[in-house]
């Protein structure tokens, strides 16, 4: 009989303990992962708060609006890199065995680059908004990376041509002399061959001069540029070189409206810092900033009302990067919204979710349903077109905000992707790729 009691109490047990598995799957089965690889300590501190900040008040805003994705709803923790590799490595080892990753957004090139293989491997999407290597673009060799929004050639691109409508055409850049300061890092150093290629095109000269990181001295570099006398200076910088950048600039007399920011040297925390010197300096962007748009108001009034926001300064609410990382949000949640479409109201494999991100397709209507009308603009992502058309627009510090000065602009696309299909296909033969054919994807 005590024996009877034994097995039946063990049965009970073993009964109890599957129930138990079964209930923990089912709820893991409902929930999508983010890992964040972020940065909130170090020389770029204010990039990666704002960013990650914003993506997670998105983030949060899903799940308290609508209980997340059609019921899955979202999660995430945060690994801190110091904007390092070998940190953001050993976050990817650390972070990559939870269940239900859904993609990984590390806001770093030089991660980013570390990333590229194992992504690969493990078949999870990599994205590298506003930044990434250019060739990632092309889909059909780096199926799990995509540089949303800009890729750094387009963005060279926009900004030449922004230069040449300040000018009154871009036959008006003959002739004229062009600096870039560039941050001495994988990211700043990018683009040094675009620009010797558009300077051949459009027969300007090019003087491309590095600032080591972080940045903080710049007296060399800014005595160099004086003695050059250009035109415009093309600021490739990131954290504290961008201040400091434009302090120096005031020092040596070189005027801040023909300093042209790129799309990391474009923040208020940038601006703010240099005081006066940044009056009159403009930079490039791909969303704008504030707090008046719909999506924005949303989160202040739910998440920031519940107190669950992420930025304990509540001043940054609506700056670039709080913004760049509310749009970094939206793109997320749409691609595994597309792909759940597909593949259904559940937690998505990484391989489904990069399906989601190469069928990304929102067009000014679905934006403004989305809250963002004016924020950001549309993004078409295809199977060969992992950036989705590169669009950007320029805005100038009047001395407390920035202002919009430029329609939206587009890359030319005739001259580039010629360049990014060559890398690209470079880069499968020294890695025995072969390319899909997009045209048998569906």
């Amino acid at each position: 009989m005590v024996k009877m009691k034994v097995i039946t109490l063990t049965r009970l047990l073993v009964g109890v303990t599957l129930l138990l598995a079964q209930l923990s799957l089912s709820a893991r089965a409902d929930e999508q992962y983010f890992p964040l690889q972020s940065y909130r300590v170090g020389p770029y501190a204010a990039a990666g708060s704002g960013f990650f900040g914003g993506f997670i008040d998105y983030l949060q805003l899903i799940n308290q609006r609508d209980g997340g994705v059609n019921g899955v709803k979202l999660t995430w923790d945060e690994c801190e890199t110091q904007y390092e590799v070998e940190r953001g490595v050993e976050c990817y080892k650390r972070q990559k065995s939870k269940p239900g990753v859904a993609a990984w957004n590390p806001l770093s090139v030089g991660i980013a680059y570390a990333m590229i293989d194992d992504v690969t491997r493990d078949k999870t999407p990599l994205i590298t908004i506003d930044h990434g290597r250019t060739d990632s673009t092309d889909g059909r060799v780096f199926p799990y990376v995509f540089p949303l929004l800009l890729n750094p050639y387009s963005e060279t691109s926009g900004i030449i041509k922004f230069i040449g409508t300040r000018l009154g055409g871009l036959d008006k850049l003959q002739g004229k002399k062009i600096v870039v300061l560039y941050h001495g890092s994988p990211y700043g150093k990018e683009t040094i061959p675009i620009f010797e290629l558009l300077a051949k095109k459009y027969g300007f000269e090019v003087q491309q001069i590095e600032v080591p990181h972080p940045g903080n001295e710049q007296q060399s570099q800014w005595l160099t540029i004086r003695r050059a006398k250009p035109d415009y200076v093309v600021l490739r910088g990131f954290g504290v070189m961008n201040p400091v950048a434009l302090k120096t600039a005031q020092k040596v007399g070189y005027p801040a409206d023909h300093i042209i920011g790129n799309v990391w040297s474009n923040s208020e925390e940038d601006v703010i810092p240099a005081g006066n010197a940044a009056k009159g300096y403009i930079a490039l962007t791909t969303q704008a900033s504030g707090s008046v748009y719909p999506v924005v108001k949303e989160i202040i009034d739910k998440v920031y009302g519940a107190g669950k926001g992420n930025l304990q300064d509540r001043k940054r609410i609506g700056s670039v990067y709080h913004n760049l990382g509310i749009v970094n949000g939206i793109l997320n949640v749409e691609a595994i919204r597309i792909a759940q479409q597909k593949f259904g109201h559940r937690t998505l494999t990484g391989d489904e979710i990069r399906w989601g991100f190469e069928h990304l397709q929102l067009d000014a209507a679905r934006v403004e349903a989305l809250g963002a009308k004016g924020l950001f603009h549309s993004i078409n992502v295809t199977c060969e077109d992992h950036e989705g058309q590169g669009r950007v627009t320029f805005q100038q510090w009047d001395g407390s905000q920035w202002k919009v000065i430029s329609d939206w602009i587009s890359p030319d696309w005739a001259l580039l992707r010629p360049i990014i299909e060559k890398s690209a296909s470079a880069y499968a033969k020294e890695n025995n790729i072969t390319p899909r054919n997009c045209q048998t994807e569906n």
